[in-house]
């Protein structure tokens, strides 16, 4: 199957990209954060992104490495592909 792989950190998703994975996505928005050691050492609060795509959308345009991976994205739908096995049930 033709796919393009986008490594996040050179090319980083910028605001509209982020809209349009946040507008298709079929799990829970504040899923795209990752809530890693950074998130811990900037202070952030978990609960401030659950079900709020602006707040995530803004974390992620000025935090890139929190951004939870991997993204497939399918047409105008998208998944966080975790566990791996929801890739290619998502691509089937």
């Amino acid at each position: 199957m033709d796919h393009d792989v986008v490594l996040y950190m050179k090319e980083p998703p910028d605001r509209a990209a982020l809209e349009k994975i946040v507008a298709g996505l079929e799990d829970p928005v504040e899923d795209l954060v990752r809530k890693d050691s950074k998130f811990k050492k900037l202070e952030l609060n978990a609960d401030d992104y659950v079900g709020n795509p602006e707040a995530v959308i803004d974390l992620l345009s000025e935090q890139k490495a929190l951004l939870q991976r991997p993204i497939v994205v399918r047409g105008k739908k998208a998944i966080i592909g975790r566990p791996k096995d929801r890739i290619a049930d998502f691509l089937a």
